[in-house]
């Protein structure tokens, strides 16, 4: 691994979600009464995040190419340490800060385990140095921190979850990986399979307004870019051309492919996309969709009977896109976050 620098651990306050959570969760999803519309199972979970603070500890580690990305632990484990690491990969648009991921962090620490979240490039609250950000089959961040991690916790068992984006990231790079993954198992949540249907599907009906936050959010970070580095000259586009895209598609096309590497967004896509990797996974994974998921549809989904052995498909009727808030309206549950740890239960080592 070479030195890899980490600057003085700092503590900062991030909004958690404030949501009952069983870590030993089995049964099947069922969303909180009132509350199966897909539309609000996706945004309550949003909205219940704003009513709590956790402290996490964070670190920033450099990154080969000279740039970094931050990293939210709930604790910094001992470097001998035998207590499991849940690794968390966020979505679009994403941080640690997200509701979904402080609540698996939350469970995890609840469990006694560890639990840290890769902040994508840009995505901490700070810039990153370097034009490039972070995309769908953005893979060599993510595996250049499991390393990492492998070196400095060799004997913790190693867990990792992928959200949406991260969760198509996160099988692209267990099927790139294969045998040679540094985790145990994983798990990958409501994630776009097939970027290039996810992304028309989200120009149908309500999903549109779901585009349209989304877009806002990555033109804001792409813009502020601007003052740091002279895309005009990298890609020919001036901070106009930037605010007129009208959807995620030409955005895709005119500035995430282009800025990194790709011939343009049905390019992207195709390279990017995890379905064309799952049947190369060969650790314990778990693949959970809801049918009614508002942003990447359940038709992307292959047949269990197509996957390979290592892959569990686990579809629910309901839970929107990262959503799956069951309990009651006075006592919401993050069902997913219990269902990835129950899931991660039965791989723990024996002593």
């Amino acid at each position: 691994m070479g030195n890899v620098a980490i600057e003085d651990v700092t503590l900062i306050y991030l909004k958690s979600c404030c949501i009952e959570i069983n870590v030993k969760e089995q049964q099947a999803f069922l969303p909180a009464k009132g509350l199966a519309n897909r539309h609000l199972q996706t945004l309550m979970p949003v909205l219940l995040g704003r009513f709590n603070r956790m402290t996490y500890i964070r670190q920033e580690l450099s990154l080969p190419d000279g740039d970094f990305v931050d990293l939210d632990w709930t604790s910094i484990p001992d470097n001998d340490t035998t207590t499991p690491i849940v690794i968390i990969f966020h979505g679009l648009g994403g941080s640690s800060r997200s509701h979904y991921t402080s609540a698996l962090m939350r469970a995890a620490q609840h469990k006694g385990w560890h639990a840290v979240v890769m902040n994508f490039r840009g995505c901490s609250g700070r810039q990153n140095r370097k034009a490039r950000l972070y995309h769908s089959g953005e893979t060599a961040d993510a595996g250049y921190f499991i390393e990492w991690l492998k070196h400095r916790y060799p004997l913790a068992p190693r867990y990792a979850v992928g959200f949406s984006l991260g969760g198509n990231m996160l099988l692209k790079l267990a099927g790139e990986q294969g045998n040679a993954l540094a985790v145990d198992a994983l798990v990958s949540v409501s994630a776009p399979i097939k970027l290039d249907a996810s992304t028309r599907y989200m120009i149908r009906g309500l999903s549109r307004l779901y585009q349209s936050y989304l877009l806002r959010e990555l033109k804001h970070k792409v813009l502020d870019k601007y003052s740091q580095h002279d895309y005009k000259s990298l890609l020919g586009l001036d901070k106009h051309d930037i605010v007129a895209c009208k959807d995620i598609r030409e955005f895709d096309d005119l500035f995430t492919s282009r800025l990194h590497g790709f011939e343009g967004a049905q390019d992207y896509y195709s390279r990017c996309s995890a379905d064309a990797f799952i049947e190369q996974i060969a650790r314990p994974c778990l693949l959970i969709h809801a049918n009614d998921d508002p942003l990447a549809p359940a038709s992307i989904l292959p047949e269990q009977m197509a996957l390979p052995d290592t892959v569990q498909l686990e579809v629910t009727a309901n839970g929107g896109h990262a959503g799956y808030l069951g309990g009651t309206i006075l006592r919401p549950r993050f069902w997913v976050a219990g269902r990835a740890l129950a899931y991660f239960s039965q791989f723990e080592r024996s002593e």
